[in-house]
């Protein structure tokens, strides 16, 4: 296909866009650049929180949209505006906490957007350094549930933390019906699994389809760039899709490579697509 067709890039950003330093280079900043100026619509789709990305990304950045907590909200970048997002109604809230204190699981119940950067959180009392972690980066807006006095409300989502063990992981998926479980890699330590639990039609694939078609933008001139279990949806919904070098084997064997975060491996993926050189 040749330039003038593409019409949207994907990019996720921690692992993919940004390198190790949470920065993206001048390289793939020049690429993002170019795209702007070829009329390619630019989009990040990330599992932070608006108020993370906003830590991060200064208001200028060169996009058009963000899709932020793995696609529950889509932000237009340019007219800072929330266009679309999605919540837990409180008596999913109320029976997917059950299922996860009756297993002793350590989570967090985030409010809905644009404030779900708070949030109240289960303690299991077993030994959990990432959990802890998180708690501590967010501790002006985190709230311990008192289950004595526990009154649930919607919620944009919850977040649990298990240890590096997938059979656990995949034996409590099995408890839940009609929601969306997202599998993270998680960011702090890279190590423990992190089950992120939305509604059914939250994804970053479910969001990059949404935004498509409010753009009029048929998903066979799109291409998408990430590194995790949580890029899933959205690699599979794209034409053409690539995994930077630094993703997990078994995605690095399921989809086309491009060179790691550490390597300008965005710009590595658009090479193959366009001449920006």
């Amino acid at each position: 296909m040749s330039m003038q067709e593409w019409q949207m890039v994907i990019t996720d950003l921690d692992g993919t866009l940004f390198n190790n330093n949470h920065e993206a280079s001048l390289t793939d900043m020049k690429s993002l650049y170019w795209l702007g100026e070829n009329n390619i619509i630019r989009v990040i789709a990330t599992g932070r929180n608006f108020f993370s990305v906003s830590r991060v990304l200064k208001e200028n950045f060169p996009i058009d949209y963000l899709i932020f907590s793995s696609g529950a909200g889509v932000y237009d970048w340019k007219k800072k505006k929330l266009i679309h997002s999605q919540f837990l109604p409180n008596n999913e809230v109320e029976q997917i906490s059950k299922i996860l204190i009756n297993h002793q699981i350590d989570f967090m119940i985030h409010a809905m957007i644009p404030e779900n950067h708070k949030f109240i959180y289960f303690r299991s009392g077993n030994l959990n350094s990432d959990f802890e972690e998180r708690i501590k980066i967010y501790k002006d807006f985190a709230i311990e549930l008192d289950k004595s006095k526990i009154q649930y409300e919607h919620a944009c989502q919850f977040l649990a933390v298990f240890p590096n063990d997938i059979n656990l992981f995949d034996e409590i998926s099995t408890k839940f019906k009609d929601i969306k479980i997202i599998r993270t890699t998680s960011p702090l330590n890279g190590d423990s699994i992190w089950m992120e639990i939305f509604p059914v039609t939250v994804s970053k694939g479910h969001a990059v389809d949404w935004l498509c078609k409010k753009l009029n933008v048929d998903s066979s001139k799109t291409i998408s760039i990430g590194n995790d279990y949580n890029d899933i949806d959205m690699l599979e919904y794209t034409a053409k899709k690539y995994v930077v070098s630094n993703a997990p084997e078994d995605l690095k064997n399921r989809f086309p490579l491009c060179k790691s975060n550490q390597e300008n491996g965005f710009t590595d993926a658009l090479d193959l697509n366009f001449d920006i050189h």
